[in-house]
């Protein structure tokens, strides 16, 4: 996302972090950019934290829509599956 703000261009933090990147990025590379760990990414993955695609056993993920998911996911809770309460008679 940018901005323009008197004549310059403002680049986001997203922006700036996945600067110079490919269009398709590996797990592991998902991991350097955000500082975790290769298995937190895959546990991200499997668990539809974060968007990717599965060929064989290999993951991709779309810069873009990581940068996407970050973006609408930024200091949100997440929502958790708990049951609604029982309505008493």
């Amino acid at each position: 996302m940018r901005t323009q703000c008197r004549g310059y261009t403002m680049t986001d933090g997203l922006d700036a972090l996945f600067e110079g990147r490919r269009a398709t990025l590996t797990a592991p590379e998902v991991a350097e950019i955000l500082g975790m760990t290769k298995q937190g990414v895959y546990h991200w993955l499997r668990d539809g934290v974060i968007p990717g695609y599965k060929v064989g056993t290999t993951w991709f993920i779309l810069r873009d829509d990581l940068k996407e998911t970050l973006r609408k996911g930024a200091n949100t809770p997440r929502v958790k599956d708990t049951p609604a309460p029982l309505e008493e008679e």
